[in-house]
């Protein structure tokens, strides 16, 4: 598949750290705090019906060096992981480029916006090269973003990754550090329990492991990350239950060079860690390192192996989220609602992702604009900068704003100003769009905002997220909302979402793995309404 983008590209040095001994519990690697510092990332702080934002992404370079891509300063910054406390590297990404995604590959670091975009290092920053429009980028980058949900939304249908499904199984492709690019089939057996891995040299026929993995209840997604230099692999692996109490959990099995069973790495997903694209990597030395983003604070953890037999059973239990801790005292008005089809709810969701119209100077606002409380953050939303007399895509995510789509039809059809991310701020009103649960509210028809607190008063709890249909929504209370659209082919939660960070500044379509979403605090939930 090709892509009409520009190219970018930082080459990764080829020193190889020397072998770490196992980790054996989890460990902080290295703190950053809140600000713009050579030892600090942009954190913007959760408010109602927001999550907090900071980096989207965490990737292990090829000499041992970890990258986060600090989306909201606009850059990616790097720093030796064996070698913590010393100065970070920071790389400005270039204007125009607001990614949701990193990865590392073949001696390249790769950015997602909307597409894979590879950078280059130039002058201490990442700038833009002279590379031809046109090129194309490979399926093994394109497969290793979809690893985490990053995908193109095709026309008029949900995605998968790019190297197509059949018959239950799913193929990937990976470029390994200890050997090379390799192809990856997953099989699920029937009951969902276990799978096989067959692991293959690209081109090859014949696969040189075939892996075995069994959960105690159901298998999520399942996404080969790495071979390391001693030839161990490394698996991303997700056990859901049927109750939403029985604890989902997300775990990275390691396999040794002959394809044995060797343990996991647990990793700690709990309600206040933010979502992010991409919250896990491995090195080429075989450590497993995880993004952890809270209030105020960024921490890259070292997480702790836990040895088990092989063939054993995976039985690893993750935190049951307290949910009435979660929701706030936030609450919706009490509405009369008309019944509604799966069918409509899914339309009107995709009519706010795909429609397009013109950002006017009037809708675009004055330069420069405002900045927001609490940070350097500018009050438009990314996707619309520098886009002024454009036609863009996507009703924009707006801080307390609701309405429906025609509303916002006729709105900005006069001039009115789009768009507003500033969510430490008081509301504003004179702004046109929607936030997440105004945009789940107008999905369900509902002439009334109800925010994510209030939402468990008009949908029920459903008790086996495998159930979850096309106009459902995952509702984390007092923080965001989805609305769910369908599971894909590898087992992860295909959404719609408002969302500052994680769409850019407005209506998108995304995937997540589906534990990763309830280990976080988020629901899955029922509109009573609906006419199902």
């Amino acid at each position: 598949m090709k892509f009409r983008s520009v190219i970018f590209r930082i080459m990764i040095g080829l020193a190889f750290a020397a072998p770490s001994p196992l980790l054996a519990q989890d460990g902080v690697v290295k703190e950053f705090s809140a600000g713009f510092g050579p030892n600090s990332v942009g954190v913007v702080d959760a408010s109602e019906d927001t999550e907090i934002a900071g980096p989207q992404a965490i990737y292990a370079g090829d000499n041992g060096e970890i990258f986060l891509l600090d989306q909201v300063n606009s850059r990616v910054i790097g720093f030796d992981a064996k070698e913590p406390a010393e100065r970070t590297r920071s790389l400005a990404l270039p204007e125009g480029v607001d990614p949701t995604d990193l990865i590392v590959a073949k001696g390249n670091i790769y950015v997602w916006d909307g597409k894979p975009i590879a950078l280059e290092s130039r002058e201490g920053g990442l700038t833009r090269s002279l590379a031809p429009d046109g090129a194309a980028i490979d399926e093994t980058t394109q497969s290793m973003f979809a690893q985490m949900g990053s995908e193109e939304t095709p026309e008029g249908g949900a995605g998968t990754r790019s190297v197509s499904p059949s018959a239950g199984r799913t193929r990937q492709l990976v470029a390994s550090r200890g050997k090379g690019p390799v192809a990856v089939e997953v099989t699920p057996d029937k009951g969902g329990t276990s799978a096989r891995i067959d692991v293959s040299q690209q081109g090859a026929s014949t696969a040189f492991a075939k892996l075995q993995l069994k959960v105690r209840d159901k298998l999520g997604s399942i996404e080969f990350l790495e071979i390391d230099h001693s030839g161990r692999m490394y698996v991303l692996a997700e056990n859901i239950p049927a109750y939403v109490a029985g604890g989902a959990s997300t775990f990275i099995a390691r396999f040794g060079p002959g394809g044995a069973f060797e343990g996991v790495y647990e990793l700690p997903l709990t309600p206040n860690v933010a979502l992010s694209r991409r919250f896990v990597t491995v090195s080429a030395d075989g450590d497993v390192y995880f993004l952890r983003t809270r209030k105020g604070v960024v921490d890259v953890i070292g997480v702790g192996f836990r040895p088990m037999k092989n063939g054993q059973v995976i039985d690893v239990r993750g935190p049951q989220p307290d949910y009435a801790a979660l929701a706030k005292s936030g609450k919706g008005a009490i509405a009369a609602v008309r019944p509604l089809t799966r069918e409509s709810i899914v339309q009107t969701g995709r009519a706010f992702e795909s429609f397009t119209w013109r950002l006017t100077p009037s809708s675009y606002g004055a330069d420069p604009d405002n900045q927001c409380n609490g940070f350097n953050r500018i009050r438009r939303p990314g996707y619309l900068i520098g886009h002024a007399g454009q036609n863009v895509r996507g009703v924009p995510y707006c801080w307390g704003c609701q309405g429906s789509l025609y509303q916002f039809a006729g709105k900005v059809s006069r001039g009115a100003l789009a768009g507003n991310v500033c969510t430490r701020n008081t509301p504003r009103y004179d702004v046109i769009g929607v936030d997440c649960s105004s945009f789940v509210s107008a999905a369900w028809g509902l002439s009334t905002h109800f925010t994510t607190a209030a939402i468990p008063s008009i949908a029920s709890l459903v008790q086996n997220p495998w159930d979850l249909k096309p106009g459902d929504a995952l509702n984390k209370p007092g923080s965001h909302v989805m609305l769910f659209m369908g599971f894909t082919p590898d087992r992860k939660a295909e959404v719609l979402e408002a969302s500052p960070g994680g769409c850019n500044g407005r209506v998108c379509r995304n995937v997540y793995p589906l534990a990763s979403l309830l280990e976080r605090g988020y629901e899955p939930r029922r509109f009573r309404a609906l006419a199902d």
